[in-house]
């Protein structure tokens, strides 16, 4: 029997035609992009890879809801002759009670339950000692009938899940290097977007150590998007605003008037590549800048949009994201904080009274570092 991989998806399958096989075709390449060698051919639902699979790359690419080694019974073999031979060996000997699951694709003069009862007698016939438990069996083979060919498999390895990266275009994403920002461009990653990850090094205010450890967080992405790379972007902006908030005593605005900097730093990127919008890893109430009264603030900054997949979130549940996707260690690796960071920050700023101070401030006249 010749071993294949099997890999499965699931909202693809729920497209129009036109788009499946579109996205299908994005699928395909994205798998090439990291085992180049590999001979890929699709079927309506399933993709089927031969070659030198490497699983830990496989369950990383974005689309694949789970795939399996498979072994194609060949043509002349019948199914009963096989299905013993791959009990044999694979722990049907060693097992006590195994369950067959039946799986048909086109036209058949028998139903699903019919060919599991057929082969389970075989089953038991050849090994007499096992029991059927469909609950929780010691062992479990997959048949898979489609059409005239017929495939075994005892594994079922679960993928990524999501879209195929890139089918939704691309986002600009605000990353720190901290726990959120990189969970949330991932999460965007999985809806199909393509991401471009931004540094803005606020001079003065943050050191070597937060942008190494934004560099390295954004390396632990790379193995879902391989070609990722750090932009870096160093600006001035933010000592010079600073300085006027505190001589007109305002200081308590200084994050907004520093995220609103990187928000209008990312649009301008986003025009640059082309990209339909900005992600972060904004929290309602996390943090002060957070608040809905300054996310409005900040929101105006940009004209296109802003999407904040940790929106609803808590601490909690980012932080468990992050140890699942592999960043939680390099975000919690040691760097300094921002300096920038006011005693008492503002939490219920008010739009209009930004804007004003925006006018009359000389740093807000300062160019884009893009």
């Amino acid at each position: 029997m010749t071993k294949k991989w099997l890999v499965r998806y699931s909202e693809i399958f729920l497209k129009s035609d036109p788009v499946r096989r579109q996205w299908e075709r994005v699928l395909m390449n994205n798998i090439r992009q990291v085992m180049p060698d590999l001979k890929i051919q699709s079927e309506r639902g399933r993709i089927w890879l031969t070659g030198d699979v490497q699983p830990g790359l496989l369950k990383n690419v974005f689309g694949i809801v789970s795939f399996s080694e498979v072994e194609h019974v060949p043509h002349g073999v019948p199914l009963e002759t096989a299905l013993i031979e791959y009990g044999r060996s694979h722990g049907l000997s060693a097992a006590k009670t195994f369950a067959l699951r039946i799986k048909r694709v086109g036209k058949h003069s028998f139903s699903s339950n019919d060919k599991a009862i057929e082969l389970g007698d075989v089953v038991r016939n050849a090994f007499s000692h096992l029991k059927v438990n469909l609950a929780a069996p010691d062992a479990e083979i997959h048949v898979e009938i489609r059409q005239d060919e017929c495939y075994l498999y005892d594994t079922v390895i679960k993928g990524v899940g999501g879209l195929p990266l890139g089918v939704e275009g691309t986002l600009v994403a605000l990353v720190s290097g901290g726990i959120d920002s990189p969970v949330a461009a991932w999460m965007m990653m999985k809806r199909g977007c393509t991401i471009v990850p931004i540094f803005v090094a606020l001079d003065t205010f943050l050191d070597e150590t937060v942008l190494a450890r934004a560099e390295r967080v954004v390396s632990v992405l790379r193995k879902y998007q391989p070609d990722i790379q750090l932009r870096v972007i160093h600006d001035p902006y933010l000592a010079a605003a600073k300085k006027e908030l505190i001589k007109n005593r305002q200081e308590k605005y200084t994050c907004l008037f520093c995220k609103r900097r990187m928000y209008r730093i990312a649009e301008k990127i986003a025009e640059e590549v082309g990209a339909k919008g900005i992600v972060n890893g904004e929290s309602l109430g996390q943090v002060a800048s957070q608040t809905l009264d300054n996310l409005v603030v900040l929101s105006d900054a940009a004209a296109i949009p802003v999407y904040r997949p940790l929106i609803g979130f808590d601490k909690a549940d980012t932080i468990m994201l992050a140890r699942e996707i592999g960043t939680y260690e390099e975000s919690t690796s040691r760097a300094t904080g921002c300096m920038a960071v006011p005693k008492g920050p503002s939490t219920k700023a008010h739009l209009a009274e930004i804007l004003e101070m925006e006018r009359h401030m000389e740093a807000t006249k300062m160019p884009l570092p893009v």
